[in-house]
């Protein structure tokens, strides 16, 4: 009897130990997946992504990349300036994803409830000045733009470039006369190409896009003004498991490499 009933006690015990294993790995697993959840590895649906109009070349390549791999799903897009961006989301322009050619517009989305997460940085760029081919006016320095006679082109203050080109100008103790002011960075680019300004001032990202419709001529000042960009998904999204997988793609290894050859630097 004893033989027996020792028998059982074991087993019991046996039983018991397995139990609390189990238990063990289940709440293991319950904590190691607890928060935000990534996106899963398949997606489907549309989205419609907010972005400043200098990643425009570079997110409708990932965009396409994305589609390519989940097939079912649909990139949309509304490129504009950063701040004209801002202004139609607080207004309440359906969007998924916000992306920003700087932090201070991005905050400005964060201060009005509109994002889910915590935005990722994902990329920085930096001014240069462009002219027509050949440069004719032979602009050589970020000074020579304040010269008489020269008709400059930058982005208008409440756009980052344009942001960035009064942090400049504060540095330098140079004050430029700007013909035109413009909303969008492309805008400036634009001018140029068509041949209406001397110089404009743009991001080396555009200069690299634009190739010889242009001649870029660098200045060191440049490297006091470098804008950062933030990525978000909003709360407002009808498909986060999608918004989020944008996210990732972008701000990601593919994403890198894709901005990369754009011109892009590392945040």
């Amino acid at each position: 009897m004893r033989s027996i009933f020792a028998v059982a006690v074991a087993a019991l015990g046996a039983a018991t130990l397995v139990g609390g294993c189990s238990t063990s790995g289940t709440d293991t697993a319950s904590t190691t997946t607890g928060g935000a959840s990534p996106a899963p590895a398949s997606i489907t649906g549309d989205i419609t992504v907010f972005a400043a109009s200098s990643v425009k070349s570079t997110f409708t390549k990932l965009a396409a990349q994305l589609e390519k791999d989940n097939p079912g799903t649909k990139v949309t897009f509304n490129f504009a300036g950063s701040s004209d961006l801002v202004a139609q989301l607080t207004q309440g322009a359906p969007a998924d994803v916000f992306a920003s050619a700087d932090t201070k517009n991005m905050t400005k989305a964060v201060d009005a409830g509109l994002v889910a997460k915590d935005p990722v940085n994902f990329a920085t760029n930096t001014l240069t000045i462009v002219t027509p081919p050949g440069n004719p006016k032979k602009i050589a320095s970020f000074a020579d733009l304040a010269k008489p006679g020269t008709q400059v082109v930058v982005c208008a203050p409440q756009v980052p470039c344009g942001s960035a080109t009064e942090k400049v100008e504060k540095a330098t103790g140079v004050t430029l006369k700007p013909v035109s002011e413009e909303s969008t960075v492309t805008d400036v680019l634009g001018k140029i190409t068509a041949g209406q300004a001397d110089a404009g001032l743009v991001y080396v990202t555009d200069a690299k896009g634009a190739g010889d419709k242009v001649t870029t001529v660098p200045f060191p000042e440049s490297s006091g003004a470098v804008n950062t960009y933030p990525i978000a998904v909003l709360k407002g999204s009808k498909n986060p498991a999608a918004a989020q997988k944008f996210v990732d793609l972008v701000s990601g290894a593919e994403g890198r490499k894709v901005l990369a050859e754009a011109g892009f630097a590392a945040p």
